[in-house]
């Protein structure tokens, strides 16, 4: 059995339970997927299956990659990722993979993302500094302040938190309740945020007891 799905996020929603509860949600787009390559233990050490998503023209595409696709015969995709299979035996290359066909309401699921680029930011915003004292006269509000001494050991230490880039970074979200899957139109929906800005490619995978 295949372990995981590609998708998209489409963007967050909301619905109301039977009791009144309000329920944020996440609409993925999960397909359609297919099987590109198949990893088994006799060859690769280890099974898994290569997934496709997003359709991507021929004119667009180079050849080893173009070689590469062939092979499934299901056409050429921009986003190839690998997810973990039970039995590769199983699974032909060129199948349709259904989010119906791994995920059911109610499980819980990990998703994997890039999360949203931030660009350059200060210690307050980055890693949640407090600031400096806003009195009269004061003119650094939201400076970092000192780094290091200058006696000993005069250096500034690795790892110090300081401004720098944020963001655009993998981030794993676990334990996400599945609340809803649509299996004809390819779609699911979980309970909460996951990381990423519309339309980024996300990896969904069954969570592990």
């Amino acid at each position: 059995m295949i372990k995981g799905i590609l998708g998209k996020k489409l963007g967050m929603s909301q619905l109301f339970k039977e009791d009144g509860e309000v329920v944020p949600i996440t609409l993925i787009q999960t397909g359609p997927c297919y099987v590109m390559q198949k990893k088994t233990l006799e060859r690769d050490g280890y099974e898994a299956v290569q997934l496709g998503l997003g359709p991507k023209k021929v004119s667009r595409i180079n050849k080893p990659e173009k070689n590469h696709q062939d092979k499934a015969g299901k056409g050429y995709f921009y986003h190839l990722k690998e997810v973990a299979c039970d039995d590769v035996s199983a699974v032909n290359e060129g199948d349709e993979v259904k989010v119906s066909d791994i995920f059911v309401k109610g499980e819980k699921v990990k998703v994997t993302g890039i999360s949203k680029g931030k660009g350059f930011q200060g210690v307050v915003r980055r890693h949640h500094f407090a600031g400096n004292p806003a009195a009269h006269g004061s003119s650094i509000h939201r400076s970092t302040g000192s780094i290091g001494s200058s006696a000993d050991p005069s250096k500034v230490a690795k790892g110090k938190r300081m401004p720098g880039h944020m963001g655009a970074r993998q981030a794993t979200i676990s334990n996400l309740e599945v609340i809803d899957v649509k299996s004809e139109v390819n779609m699911i929906a979980l309970k909460g945020a996951i990381p990423g800005a519309r339309g980024q490619l996300v990896i969904l995978k069954k969570q592990e007891v």
